[in-house]
């Protein structure tokens, strides 16, 4: 590798865009921040920002990453953008978006969904088809949602592309989707990595050809346009397919292999591994996507993970030193205590209208320690139902790379640890995404010089392992089973307490 060359590295999220300077040996020389902002008084449901929005601060967050970094701005050869998933950006002829882009949180499209679903033969159809299952936030019911809604904006479509695809044709003035990012639309067979047919079809019989051409990520977009360039003082910069935040955030981690796992602790909860061969859940509970090397990469995503920490610290005025503090006075399974996360209802179960519950108080853990404790350990039950599914259908854990908020937490991460009888390591550089996007940007570069480098060997050399980590626990296995086998039967149990209650309170309220 050669220091005296630089990747700029692109994450543009829901809240803002992180960009990274980094140098082809993996060290980041500069780091830049720009928030973005949503617009408001939308109707329930809807979730929606200006793209225009994410240029600028992409713009912003670069200039202070050149700042910081202090190189010469000619020795950047290369660049990534990675971007929030399944967000819709319909543009027009002219190459500018027709309206406001709808993101992947937006739930407004919730009957476009199911009627996607049944024009394909119902949800097991659905997954037979595709390898995948439709989840609300995917890009395919927000085309079908415009056309039913907006058909005058319908009328004017020429392209579909994504968040990281518009930065992309700004970047280049190219239309283009690599496997990963596309394979979250729900218009992809995951396994052929291919259009599905039927499933455009299902919108629209027209809409195949709006869609942009899809190709390898290991093929680059191609150079960035000459007056992006010029305005900072750049000279000649390639331009990498890029892919989804969960893809780049698995090239961050070096999930590029077999058995290495990423763990995303923040406010919900993530967890993610590298398939060599297309991996599907006939149930769907596990999303199928594929991930931006050529491989695959099954993700389990829960919603309830420092969200809990925060209200707990709150309603006890706890720092998170405190927290952790007071939970290690506990011992692990507090007691008895177990706490169901539900605060935001959940995705994985599917409990849309669950809430949170303690169960089994008592005298010896109605105190603040074993109830931080039990809501620590809580979390990790909650992800432990799907990784287990994950593990039945073919994975086989070697290691979890932990990121996040929750993964500065040595107690957490030795939760981790012990329920999931697996070692967890943290890593240097905590900016998963960007920092893939960087790597995967030096492996394009590679590629089109004609040299043939492996990205796992670019990423096997610059991520490095952080001093914290927890090793599993032999003799707190059998404790966190038993919790384990506990907290799925008592969240299935009240199943349809969950829904009964919602209505209920809907009653008094209304």
């Amino acid at each position: 590798m050669r220091p005296s060359m630089y990747a700029i590295g692109v994450d543009s999220g829901t809240q803002g865009t992180k960009v990274l300077i980094v140098d082809f040996k993996g060290k980041v020389r500069g780091r830049g921040f720009a928030p973005h902002r949503s617009i408001e008084n939308l109707p329930p449901g809807s979730s929606e920002q200006d793209p225009w929005t994410w240029i600028g601060a992409l713009e912003q967050a670069l200039a202070q990453a050149l700042k910081e970094a202090k190189i010469n701005p000619q020795d950047i050869v290369s660049m990534g953008v990675g971007g929030q998933q399944h967000g819709f950006v319909p543009l027009g002829k002219e190459g500018t978006p027709l309206r406001p882009a709808k993101l992947w949180n937006d739930t407004s499209t919730l009957e476009e969904t199911e009627i996607i679903i049944e024009r394909l033969g119902g949800a097991k159809k659905f997954i037979e088809k595709l390898g995948t299952s439709l989840a609300v936030g995917y890009t395919a019911s927000k085309i079908l949602w415009l056309k039913r809604h907006e058909p005058h904006n319908y009328r004017k479509l020429w392209s579909v592309l994504l968040p990281h695809n518009f930065l992309n044709y700004y970047l280049t003035g190219k239309c283009q989707m690599e496997y990963g990012d596309a394979s979250g639309t729900g218009l992809m067979d995951i396994r052929k990595r291919a259009w599905h047919r039927e499933a455009i079809a299902s919108i629209d019989q027209e809409l195949e050809a709006k869609l942009p051409p899809l190709l390898h990520p290991s093929q680059p977009l191609g150079y960035m346009r000459e007056e992006i360039v010029s305005h900072f003082e750049m000279r000649k910069v390639l331009v990498s397919s890029g892919g989804g935040d969960n893809m780049m955030g698995a090239i961050g981690t070096a999930n590029v292999s077999p058995g290495v796992c990423t763990l995303s602790l923040g406010t919900s909860g993530t967890i993610y591994s590298y398939f060599p061969e297309p991996f599907c859940d006939p149930e769907g509970e596990i999303a199928a996507f594929c991930d931006s090397t050529g491989g695959w990469l099954p993700l389990l995503c829960t919603m309830n993970v420092t969200n809990t920490t925060e209200f707990f610290k709150a309603a006890f005025n706890l720092s998170n030193q405190e927290l952790e503090r007071r939970a290690l006075k506990a011992r692990p399974g507090a007691e008895g205590l177990l706490f169901l996360p539900f605060l935001d209802g959940e995705r994985v179960p599917v409990l849309p209208f669950a809430s949170g519950v303690f169960f089994g108080l008592s005298r010896q853990n109605f105190n603040p320690s074993e109830m931080a404790r039990a809501v620590m350990e809580g979390t990790i039950l909650n992800l432990g139902y799907g990784f287990s599914r994950m593990r039945s259908l073919g994975l086989k854990p070697a290691e979890i790379r932990a990121t996040g908020g929750g993964a500065k937490s040595r107690l957490w991460l030795q939760i981790v640890a012990d329920i999931f009888k697996t070692p967890v390591i943290t890593l240097k550089e905590q900016e998963a995404a960007a920092f893939g996007a960087a790597l995967q940007s030096i492996w394009n570069y590679f590629k089109e010089k004609g040299e043939d480098v492996k990205i796992e060997e670019i990423a096997k050399e610059s991520v490095k392992k952080d001093k914290l980590a927890a090793e599993p626990r032999p003799e707190n296995f059998a404790l966190y089973d038993a919790y384990q086998e506990r907290f799925n039967s008592l969240w299935k149990t009240l199943k349809e307490e969950f829904h009964l209650h919602k209505k209920a309170l809907e009653k008094t309220r209304g």
